[in-house]
């Protein structure tokens, strides 16, 4: 994969260990990526087997189990581990049960390693201890009577749940399809016989401390340390002296469905993590997820007080949920995983793409990466409204005081029509040159300065404050205006130019060399009072679009980043409107019997006390529908020249560019020597004790020892 194809912080650090630990990702599209490990060069992998292969027979060389599962994985201590789930380890991966792996087998397991329910797959390998492709009820008794869930709360296999799934003989065995449900329900299964256990008055009742020993022993892989430590208080906080079987399935459920309720609040939420959550909205949100049902909201709303209460946090408010409280209720918390090894490197990642430790020269050259497409986006944007920029510009431009006689337009669709009758479609376009030379260096300072003052105001986490977002647009609104008010009054002039009929051609160079220098800057207070508050309704407007018609993961498709560009644009072009229309007064040169006006003030007091309030407002619709599409075709174009057209400087990748990375490039193993499937080794197996509850002892001391 190519640092092109890097689709957030986690997807970028991949991207720069690639070519040390090789990995592909299939691009369809930008909307939809398949995602998969690609398999290890066979040379390559050889190397690998060879450095830890201490056995040699004949020309061959081969693995013992502790070489395999100690010293290449890391699974368990060289010192102090147990003998019988060392074997067991083993022996999954020895297929033909001689004790010694070889390089096919060894070849073998990186394949499988490299499938998506290698989980499962890898499970079944365990259980099945005789190679057969099937399990029967001896291998599936050995294997959990070893664990140390079943020494703690022994499961009885004399149940329903065993005969349904071997026979009442228990002389069938399963499949490998079987076996993954087997699996999947058998936790419950011994969770539920946990409760039958405690519930001494069969009445569906049991004590919270016997529901705290139930979870702790049997369920301590879902358990974060402030859930296990306030399992009884959770559990009486809402006055019940007694744990309800119902109430039991909900916790358990709950937990397990953790990842899944994240979901359900990005959703919710819009997917900003910053955004605070009631139990309705989560409640609304979850009737598209039938797994999570009220009862266990109530649990995760009682538990997040009780974190709240334990914190006494000031930025987290009573009664409500953040994205932060899931993470520190997610049994993944605090894991060392993969994938919490993974995130460190992120988080360097992070701190360099803050520009923290890059260079000027880098910095410098991302700004004119980002003007030179801001130029091009702003060309398209203005040629694409610029009739209807025309339209809005005489509009504003109507006197109606008494020395001006009849109103030649009488709303924007007569102007549009009069127009092109008399001076042709190439009328609608009059001034066009002027615009486009002067806009493309207009939008890119803006999107630029607007770029740059986010980077620099954003929060170490990457988010930003809404103050921020309008002082960014703000400035970036001031800097665009010595650029724009040149251009301003040069196509305004030629705009307008139209209406007199029978006057000398009027030519841009004509009207700058009538103006002068210092004239071009006539109106500039009004073009500051009008451009500034724009850009800090704008782009605040716009990033919060994007979030909003995101897709689940985060990604924006054109035609949402069309419409976010678009909507955004309605409320930031008709507020300063009043400004606008001040603007243009200014810069029209006034025809005979025309008022004429000395500067901002003058023009505004003149304005209303001849036309009215209402005058402010002219051209409002018109600019609306200018401004709009305008910018949502430079905004749209500006967003796809820079994933066409990407280069990493280093600094953050436009948010929605690109999905957010699945579950499964966030658990890559950071061991060079694991490469293709064996970068999902540590993950794999961790998945198999804590999603699975394949719980097997580690150390010497396990309980487990003295039947080994």
């Amino acid at each position: 994969m190519t640092r092109k194809m890097a689709a957030s912080i986690r997807e970028k650090y991949l991207a720069r260990f690639s070519a040390k630990w090789p990995f592909a990702t299939k691009v369809e599209c930008e909307a939809h990526k398949e995602e998969g490990l690609m398999r290890a060069d066979s040379e390559h992998l050889r190397t690998i087997f060879n450095k830890y292969a201490s056995v040699t027979e004949g020309d061959e060389k081969f693995m013992t189990y502790p070489d395999f599962i100690q010293r290449f994985l890391q699974l368990l201590d060289t010192k102090d581990y147990n003998e019988y789930t060392l074997q067991l380890f083993g022996s999954s991966i020895d297929t033909s049960r001689d004790g010694k792996i070889s390089f096919t087998e060894f070849q073998a397991f990186e394949h499988l390693l490299s499938l998506p329910d290698a989980m499962y797959r890898l499970s079944f390998q365990i259980y099945d201890r005789n190679g057969s492709g099937f399990l029967n009820f001896k291998e599936f008794e050995d294997i959990v009577k070893h664990t140390t869930l079943h020494k703690t709360i022994p499961f009885n296999f004399d149940c329903d749940f065993i005969q349904l799934h071997f026979g009442v003989d228990k002389s069938r065995r399963i499949s490998y399809a079987e076996f993954t449900q087997l699996i999947h329900d058998f936790n419950e299964e011994h969770a539920l016989q946990a409760f039958r256990k405690f519930d001494h008055d069969n009445n569906g009742y049991i004590n919270a401390k016997d529901f705290e020993e139930i979870m702790i022993s049997l369920k301590s892989y879902l358990l974060t340390p402030f859930v296990q430590e306030n399992l009884v208080s959770v559990a009486v906080g809402d006055f019940h002296k007694k744990i309800s079987y119902a109430y039991f399935t909900a916790f358990i459920s709950l937990l397990n469905n953790m990842e899944l309720m994240k979901k359900i609040y990005m959703a919710a939420t819009k997917r900003d993590v910053n955004v605070a959550c009631t139990k309705e909205e989560l409640m609304y949100q979850s009737q598209e997820f039938p797994q999570i049902t009220p009862m266990e909201l109530d649990i995760l709303f009682q538990l997040v007080q009780l974190l709240h209460q334990t914190q006494q946090s000031t930025e987290r408010q009573m009664g409500l949920v953040m994205f932060q409280d899931l993470e520190e209720l997610s049994p993944m918390e605090g894991r060392e995983t993969p994938f919490s090894l993974q995130l460190q490197i992120a988080e360097e990642d992070l701190r360099l793409e803050t520009g923290a430790e890059r260079t000027v020269l880098l910095q410098i050259a991302e700004s004119v990466y980002r003007f030179g497409l801001g130029a091009l986006a702003g060309a398209t944007g203005a040629t694409a409204v610029y009739p209807i920029d025309l339209v809005k510009t005489r509009l504003q431009n109507q006197r109606t005081g008494m020395m001006v006689g009849e109103l030649m337009y009488k709303n924007s669709f007569d102007c549009f029509k009069k127009v092109v009758r008399h001076e042709g479609f190439r009328g609608l376009y009059r001034g066009l040159g002027p615009q486009l030379v002067g806009v493309a260096p207009e939008k890119a300072i803006k999107l630029t300065m607007n770029d740059l003052m986010r980077d620099r105001l954003c929060n170490k986490d990457g988010s930003i404050a809404l103050w921020a977002e309008m002082v960014s647009g703000g400035i970036a609104g001031a800097s665009q205006v010595m650029f724009t008010n040149p251009l301003e009054i040069v196509k305004i002039r030629l705009q307008v130019a139209g209406e007199i009929v029978g006057k000398t051609k009027v030519s841009a160079i004509g009207v700058v060399k009538e103006l002068g220098f210092l004239g071009l800057y006539k109106g500039s207070r009004a073009c500051f009072l009008r451009d500034i508050p724009f850009s800090a309704i704008y782009f605040p407007a716009y990033a919060h679009f994007k979030k909003y018609f995101a897709d689940e993961n985060g990604y924006n498709h054109p035609g949402t980043l069309l419409l976010a560009a678009t909507c955004a644009g309605a409320p930031a072009a008709a507020l300063p409107t009043p400004a606008d229309v001040i603007k243009t007064r200014l810069q029209v040169a006034a025809r005979q019997g025309q008022t004429t006006y000395n500067g901002v003030i003058d023009c505004a007091r003149k304005i209303l006390r001849e036309e009215g309030f209402g005058a402010f407002w002219k051209g409002t619709p018109a600019r609306v529908f200018r401004s709009s599409p305008q910018f949502g075709v430079t905004l749209l174009t500006y967003e796809l020249l820079q994933r066409l057209f990407y280069v990493d400087f280093g600094g953050r990748r436009p948010e929605g560019s690109a999905a957010k990375p699945t579950h499964l490039q966030d658990q890559l193993s950071r061991n060079p020597d694991h490469i293709g499937g064996f970068r999902l080794a540590l993950a794999t197996f961790d998945g198999m004790e804590r999603q699975l509850g394949l719980c097997l002892p580690k150390f010497r001391n396990a309980v487990t020892e003295g039947t080994t």
